[in-house]
């Protein structure tokens, strides 16, 4: 007796749920468009932390208006609009105040290494391109590791 009601039990729980065609579409087309709109925010946040750091040290005016546009974009609490920082972060399921102080970081060594490069070069800041930087970098690191 109590062997064919663990057989009841398990035919029971095996069995599949009733659901309308209709229904399973919906479910499925909802979970691709999510998956869409998340790798679209992905690919967002990626761009923007691209062109934050790519365009750091540039010259012409599109690429600084770029760089420019991305650190405002980090740093806007507006989430009024659904790809806003704050939204995109919430999506993705990452916390917009440790990404804020990681790209802080960031450029804040890319600053001191660019200080301290151009000063133990004795060039001036003012006459310092990226090029010339890393020009720099390197003859600075063919001396160290010589020694």
């Amino acid at each position: 007796m109590k062997g064919s009601s663990v057989v009841d039990a398990g035919a029971t729980l095996f069995q599949p749920d009733s659901l309308l065609p209709a229904q399973s579409f919906t479910a499925l087309k909802q979970r691709s468009q999510a998956c869409g709109e998340r790798r679209l925010m992905a690919a967002i946040l990626e761009d923007a932390i691209d062109c934050f750091q790519k365009y750091l040290w540039a010259k012409d005016n599109r690429s600084r208006n770029l760089r420019q546009e991305a650190e405002s974009w980090f740093f806007s609490d507006d989430d009024s609009w659904p790809f806003s920082f704050i939204n995109v972060c919430e999506a993705l399921d990452l916390e917009p105040g440790f990404l804020r102080r990681g790209l802080t970081t960031w450029k804040e060594r890319q600053l001191t290494r660019h200080v301290d490069v151009v000063s133990s070069a004795g060039v001036s800041p003012m006459l310092a391109t990226s090029r010339n930087i890393d020009a720099l970098e390197m003859s600075a690191f063919r001396t160290r590791s010589e020694c």
